[in-house]
């Protein structure tokens, strides 16, 4: 960063036009305003004399209030922010802490309901799927049952007698109602 005598002038104006702001007099002119000890690394200490008595200095606490009242002036028009440009002895205005739009328990609160909520509905999926699968397997074991219930007999495949229901020969069936009146 370049210091010359152009960024002085920049300086003493800003000082000069916080002052104006702070006291709501136009009387501080930047010739008001004197740097002393200008170093290299760009650090010196400035004072601020009263205008109307050329030789007064304008008490420390007003210089102070001044420049606290319009800090991001000052530092808006050398770019900087409150911790590359420091005065001393004058606190930095610090920004509010951000607050979220949400409060964070809120997030807390909604992230626990929405494990709990897919909890449940893995639990309830997973049962579907259980009992189905249980039903498939107990009928796919009574298809097997009844197909193994097949016999042989004089080596001829024949269905076993659902002895619940019985069974009715159908040839013999015909000749009993052709003979038999009821």
């Amino acid at each position: 960063y370049a210091w010359d005598a152009n960024e002085e002038y920049l300086f003493k104006a800003m000082v000069a036009f916080a002052m104006r702001r702070y006291s709501s007099k136009s009387t501080t002119q930047i010739s008001n305003v004197l740097l002393c000890n200008v170093t290299d690394r760009v650090s010196f200490w400035f004072v601020v004399t009263d205008s109307s008595k050329n030789v007064t200095t304008v008490p420390g606490s007003e210089v102070e209030a001044a420049i606290r009242m319009n800090r991001n002036r000052i530092n808006n028009a050398f770019l900087l922010s409150d911790k590359t440009l420091q005065f001393l002895k004058i606190t930095s205005t610090l920004s509010p802490p951000v607050e979220p739009s949400t409060p964070v328990w809120l997030i807390v609160f909604g992230v626990v309901l929405c494990l709990i909520v897919i909890g449940i509905v893995f639990l309830v999926v997973s049962g579907i799927q259980k009992h189905k699968k249980k039903n498939k397997e107990s009928t796919e074991r009574e298809n097997l049952e009844e197909q193994v219930e097949v016999t042989l007999e004089n080596g001829i495949p024949c269905e076993a007698l659902d002895l619940k229901a019985g069974r009715i020969n159908g040839v013999f069936a015909a000749d009993d109602e052709r003979f038999t009146s009821l």
